[in-house]
């Protein structure tokens, strides 16, 4: 299946199932913006649960905090983000539709990439175990010529993004004969930059008003306590400070469903480190961070770095954690080494001192920050796409799935009583009754057993729990399996134990603590 038609699919399956919706729907919708279904929004919580006790729980020197959305508008001009915060954009004169220009560059270096990619697949299939692909690459004039043109166009790009040269991001795209997907023309207008914040007033009256914005990012909240939280904590460096929180950009060039968002939720964590260590702690939680996707079990292959073109004002190092999304791989998580700028910016403009005092060392300093940042919408999707499966079963039906981890199931045993009657539905009531106290249970009585099990597979219920008539006399159930759909007895005093065995957050945290 073409992955264009598994995308439209995905989006059709998050909608039917309650797990996304468009929001504002019944006015045409909002673009760009997304409600969270009540299946949506117990698979959202239980991602930010994953990763907020993988910092807290795990790290003895990382606390949390939640900062205001409402800032000192100060802090933006700052962070730099009042003068620096843009996006290179380009209309196409035709279509009359709208792009950003490093956007379109990097999807045409990711096609010269697969076309490599495909010559390389196609020679191993035709050599067998004799393809040596090293010297392939270097040595088959088709390939070579690929990538010489790729490397010539990266450097071109990378240049003119550095150099904030609008212009020759223009001439690439047209160089590249790169043409708007919707109307096929190359009629490009020039690259302008366009602020991405959004911004309101506050004040009794328009006369008072001050004008403050909704914040682009959560970092800076983190950054502005920095000093409370280490006093009133009494942190030693190095130590990090958690937070989640919403953050807002006005993306033109909003797409590709939950992907990119003008109201979107944050996962970040900055890390204080002392002066000159900054690259190894880097280098450290760029491990640790690749160790956290990989735990869910979609397979290592489905991951990889992207380091920066362009590093941002602030940073000496940047790279992506990249997941292959239905539409190419694409950024989950960001890892920065963030220097010292935010805090000596903050001290500047605030004229608060915001060093720390190293008793070992007997000195004060401004740290280093090393930041990880995931976008939750852009995790929640690569989690989905992960997930979603169709099956062609024995009998020639088909089911569809999603083999989410069980820790993050929205749901974790479905109860269903095998009829309605002879007293079943009762007996299901009771064990409902009794587990819901220790993961979310639902109870399920309408329709067939085969059509209950097949909305569970849907919504991803790791287990259902059928009770039948032989239920009433030997107090044990048939748990069956969602991937495998493997069915075992098992009593219902038992049914506790093996659940959480198997669905508890702990499965997957203690992955990460090997």
């Amino acid at each position: 299946m073409a992955q264009e038609e598994v995308f439209k699919k995905l989006i059709s399956h998050s909608k039917e199932y309650g797990f996304v919706f468009q929001s504002s729907e019944i006015y045409d919708g909002l673009s760009a913006v997304y409600d969270y279904g009540q299946m949506g929004v117990e698979l959202k919580n239980n991602l930010k649960k994953y990763w907020w006790d993988s910092m807290v729980l795990l790290h003895e020197n990382i606390v949390g905090i939640d900062s205001a959305i409402f800032m000192h508008p100060t802090i933006w001009k700052a962070s730099g983000h009042v003068d620096a915060f843009n996006d290179p954009l380009i209309d196409n004169k035709d279509s009359k539709k709208r792009y950003r220009a490093d956007v379109l560059i990097e999807d045409h270096l990711a096609k010269l990439d697969d076309k490599i990619d495909k010559e390389v697949q196609k020679a191993a299939k035709r050599f067998g175990e004799t393809f040596d692909e090293k010297m392939y690459r270097e040595t088959n004039p088709r390939v070579v010529g690929y990538q010489s043109n790729r490397d010539e166009i990266h450097a071109r790009f990378a240049k003119a993004l550095n150099d904030n040269n609008l212009d020759e991001l223009r001439q690439v795209i047209v160089d590249c004969e790169i043409a708007c997907p919707i109307s096929g023309t190359r009629n490009w207008t020039e690259v302008r930059q366009f602020n991405l914040m959004f911004s309101t007033e506050m004040g009794a009256t328009s006369e008072g008003a001050m004008k403050v914005y909704l914040r682009p990012e959560s970092a800076q909240g983190i950054f502005v306590n920095y000093l409370n939280v280490q006093k009133t904590g009494r942190m030693k460096i190095p130590f990090g400070i958690a937070q989640i929180g919403k953050a807002f950009r006005n993306e033109i060039v909003a797409r590709q469903f939950i992907f990119r968002m003008r109201e979107f939720e944050q996962m970040e964590m900055q890390f204080f480190v002392p002066p000159g260590e900054e690259l190894e702690w880097f280098e450290h939680w760029k491990k640790l961070r690749m160790e956290w996707h990989q735990s869910l079990g979609f397979g290592a292959e489905k991951y990889r770095f992207h380091d920066h073109d362009k590093l941002a004002h602030y940073a000496n190092a940047a790279t992506d954690i990249e997941y292959e999304m239905p539409f190419g791989f694409k950024e989950v998580e960001g890892i920065h080494s963030r220097t010292d700028f935010d805090l000596s910016q903050h001290e500047k403009f605030s004229g608060k001192k915001l060093q720390y005092f190293d008793p070992e060392l007997n000195k004060s300093y401004t740290p280093f920050v090393v930041e990880t940042s995931i976008g939750v919408d852009r995790m929640f999707l690569s989690i989905l796409a992960g997930s979603y499966c169709e099956e062609e079963l024995e009998n020639g039906e088909k089911r569809v799935l999603l083999k989410l981890p069980p820790a993050l199931a929205p749901v974790k045993l479905a109860i269903l009583p095998l009829v309605k009657k002879d007293g079943l539905a009762e007996k299901a009531r009771e064990i409902m009754d009794d587990l819901k106290f220790n993961f979310a249970c639902q109870y399920d009585e309408k329709d067939s057993i085969g059509k209950r099990y097949r909305r569970h597979d849907a919504i991803g219920t790791p287990f259902c729990a059928t009770i039948d008539h032989q239920t009433l006399e030997d107090n044990m159930v048939t748990i069956r399996h969602r991937d495998t759909m493997e069915q075992e007895r098992v009593a219902i005093s038992d049914l506790q134990q093996i659940i959480v065995e198997k669905t508890e957050m702990k499965s997957l945290l203690k992955k990460l603590s090997k």
